[in-house]
């Protein structure tokens, strides 16, 4: 995967060889407030592969410790500076230090169906039975 770099802007890594999480890193110190949100341009660029997406999710250790959490999808195409929205479901703020890890991202496969409208959808047992559906 091709990466460019806006200035200040820190390379991702994979810590692990077997890591599916790419590290992005924040350029800037930040303060997320308790129950609020930030935004990030962490100043990086990806040339994704073919039939992929970029999902951008949590890390793990801010989301089970903190209430840190992070979810957003790259396009393909987009080869613009990556953006990170931070919430912080927590009761205390949270502050980020300048080379803190702020994400991780993922490379998905994706599948481009062709999009057709019918009058009704058939197959699968479950029909529309959803939340709940299946009991405890």
């Amino acid at each position: 995967m091709n990466v460019s770099l806006d200035e200040n802007a820190i390379l991702p890594v994979r810590e692990h060889s077997t890591d599916a999480g790419i590290d992005l890193f924040t350029p800037v110190a930040l303060v997320v407030p308790a129950h609020g949100f930030a935004f990030v341009d962490t100043g990086v660029h990806v040339q994704l592969p073919e039939n992929t997406r970029g999902h951008v999710c949590s890390k793990s250790g801010l989301n089970r410790n903190f209430g840190i959490t992070v979810d957003g999808t790259i396009d393909q195409g987009y080869t613009g500076s990556i953006g990170v929205t931070v919430h912080n479901d927590g009761d205390t703020d949270y502050v980020f230090r300048c080379g803190d890890k702020i994400a991780q991202l993922v490379v998905e496969v994706v599948l481009y169906p062709e999009i057709t409208q019918v009058d009704r959808i058939s197959g699968g047992e479950r029909g529309d039975s959803g939340f709940g559906s299946t009991g405890r």
